[in-house]
């Protein structure tokens, strides 16, 4: 519960800093240490402080902050307003890392993906004084707008493409590659000799990166490859897939480009009487939330993308610090349930 602080003639007004000094017995100096994490302040002085400010409710003004400090304390977030699991849980992850990291974030959202409004967006946090600029690029257009801009801040792209040489836009990523891979391998090590993969939409990167994964394992291991199917990310694609598979002819494996198709699938398979995983083995990407709980639960690939606000609110950090280091991509991991497993019989 806060405490009010009068000034003047009764007139009530927010505390201020030098009310929790005075509270806390110390300076306006060792407050704004508390208040920045300094490692000088002792511990019993650090407690007395924060006690007072937990007393009288004391905020923080950020404005008068960056006034003196001339930094913002804030991150500017493009994201494309895509209600996808990926993109979204992508940028859930990255306001925590950065609130976490003691920034604000700002976000942006983009539906034309072309340079003129790209640059406006980045323009309008240069308007607002972003210390720096992170952008949820998961699609070829959102990296081709950001490639024409010279940003005065760094910035970072959550996205599995490649920046040309000499870019000094930096990206973070999720292993695609490798978790298609290691969904391919999974179902290849139990015995499937056919496994056909339902894509993506091979105008986002992690479409083409779970793509070629596939193809390259099944290349390495000497499964069968044949052509892929083209999909988007909905169970609706995913389910007119499945029936068609299923009139045709069903392969013994399916590896979908996310959770979503492999629902599709899972719910064409069970209407034409096919089993999963005993007559075709499902496999889909992400472990979205209820997964889990799918008839039969689904073997996906999960990516964790709390680590992945983290890595990039640190490579942001890294940047503002005057360091570059390289960091590695967020690894993927194959989680095994029953739609490609069969419990023993008998």
């Amino acid at each position: 519960m806060s405490t009010a602080v009068t000034a003047g003639v009764g007139t009530p007004r927010p505390p201020a800093m030098s009310d929790v000094a005075q509270l806390a017995g110390v300076s306006h100096q060792t407050v704004s240490r508390v208040l920045n994490d300094h490692p000088s302040v002792r511990a019993e002085t650090r407690e007395r402080v924060l006690d007072a400010i937990a007393t009288l409710g004391y905020r923080r003004n950020s404005a008068a902050r960056a006034l003196v400090t001339r930094r913002s304390g804030t991150i500017g977030v493009v994201t494309t307003g895509s209600v996808l699991y990926g993109p979204t849980s992508t940028l859930v992850a990255l306001e925590e890392a950065a609130r976490d990291a003691g920034y604000f974030v700002s976000v942006a959202t983009i539906s034309v993906f072309d340079a003129a409004t790209m640059h406006r967006a980045l323009e309008h946090f240069m308007g607002q004084g972003v210390e720096g600029i992170a952008i949820i690029a998961p699609q070829v257009e959102v990296t081709e707008a950001v490639a024409s801009f010279d940003a005065p801040v760094p910035v970072v792209m959550i996205t599995s493409s490649a920046q040309p040489a000499g870019s000094t836009i930096r990206t973070v990523t999720v292993e695609q590659t490798d978790g298609a891979r290691q969904a391919t391998r999974h179902l290849a090590e139990a015995g499937h000799r056919e496994i056909v993969h339902l894509a993506g939409p091979q105008d986002w990167f992690d479409a083409r990166d779970r793509l070629a994964g596939w193809r390259a394992e099944c290349a390495e291991l000497g499964v069968r490859t044949p052509e892929h199917i083209e999909g988007d990310w909905t169970a609706e694609r995913g389910y007119a897939v499945g029936v068609r598979l299923a009139r045709e002819g069903a392969p013994s494996a399916v590896f979908a480009a996310n959770d979503q198709l492999a629902l599709g699938l899972l719910r064409a398979f069970w209407e034409a009487g096919l089993r999963v995983p005993h007559d075709v083995a499902v496999v889909g990407f992400d472990d979205v939330a209820g997964s889990a709980y799918f008839i039969p639960p689904l073997t996906t690939v999960r990516q964790d993308f709390a680590a992945l606000g983290r890595l990039a609110i640190d490579v942001l950090s890294d940047a503002l610090a005057g360091s570059d280091l390289v960091r590695p991509a967020i690894p993927a991991t194959l989680v095994v349930r029953a739609s490609s497993v069969a419990a023993p019989e008998g």
